[in-house]
């Protein structure tokens, strides 16, 4: 992967390197209990349209190009909602004041529930949020692997409203675009390598999508594999179980109240939106792309 920025260890772990057939084993319940109980997946962060690859909520690596090419092997079967009370304040991390794992109802572990229903709740309405937006916030969340890795580790992808809604524009295409795209031709996403750029138009860090290459036999197996893994089950959760705050991006809320007030407005945020618009079921017109037309890159797959 290039352009990545690497945390130097403090020792080598083993001399000569991991020994091959502990290569992509994952971590048993003895060690993860003995790494104090918090969660071992590993995530992408997207946060000032930086790449950050996150371990145990550090930073361990960058990756400063503008694009990183993946393979999605699963993906959170619902748009989540999530809503925090109060003004932005640096340094805090907590829990949201209510969220939905299926962007319907609030969860059952909510202790402050602002609606029965996300469709007909306040934080849900244009302008209860900063400027124009909802307070309540929409993301999805994505098991993927690193093109070049997928013997490697399955990370967690967050992606804000931005990355997800909306109709995109010649080859720069929001997630559930994209999957549509592909799916018109009979392609499923967990098939091909994708990239994964940033749109540098947009004034919070948005990622759009486009395909690369169809997988290999060899390389399809491996990530069928990691699809079925624990490591991409909860790569693609969405619940809070602790006062800790899913920082999904490095966003930091105060403390909730007891009480849902008339919210506050809060800071620009990388999923700060207008209301989402999904894409149409109808097979979307064919993308132009600079160098070579994408239907025809997937028409070759075909004939392969």
């Amino acid at each position: 992967m290039t352009g990545v920025q690497t945390c130097a260890l403090p020792i080598s772990l083993f001399k000569g390197g991991v020994p091959s057939f502990l290569k992509g084993v994952e971590l048993d319940e003895t060690t993860k209990s003995l790494m104090g109980g918090g969660s071992s997946i590993k995530r992408i962060s997207i946060k000032g349209n930086v790449f950050r690859m996150m371990a145990n909520g550090e930073e361990v690596a960058t990756n400063e190009d503008r694009a990183m090419n993946i393979v999605v092997v699963k993906a959170a079967p619902f748009v989540a909602r999530t809503f925090y009370e109060g003004t932005y304040k640096d340094g805090a991390n907590d829990s949201p004041t209510c969220w939905s794992a299926d962007g319907k109802h609030p969860d059952a572990k909510c202790q402050t529930k602002v609606s029965s229903s996300c469709l007909g709740c306040d934080m849900n309405v244009a302008g209860s949020g900063e400027g124009k937006s909802k307070a309540c916030r929409h993301s999805r969340k994505l098991a993927v692997v690193l093109d070049g890795d997928m013997n490697g580790d399955v990370y967690q992808l967050a992606l804000p409203a931005l990355s997800i809604f909306g109709k995109g524009e010649e080859n720069k295409l929001p997630l559930e675009a994209y999957a549509t795209y592909l799916g018109s031709h009979g392609v499923p996403i967990t098939a091909v390598v994708t990239e994964m750029r940033f749109d540098l138009k947009s004034p919070v860090p948005k990622l759009t999508f486009k395909p690369v290459r169809g997988l290999t036999e060899a390389e399809w197996e491996i990530c069928r594999a990691k699809a079925e893994s624990d490591d991409a089950a909860e790569a693609i959760t969405h619940t809070f179980t602790s006062k800790k705050k899913d920082d999904d991006d490095g966003e930091k809320f105060e403390q909730p109240k007891a009480r849902i007030a008339k919210p506050k407005p809060q800071p620009l945020e990388e999923d700060d939106t207008p209301e989402p618009v999904k894409v149409a079921s109808k097979k979307p017109a064919p993308v132009k792309e600079s160098k070579a037309d994408i239907s025809a890159l997937i028409d070759e797959w075909a004939e392969d």
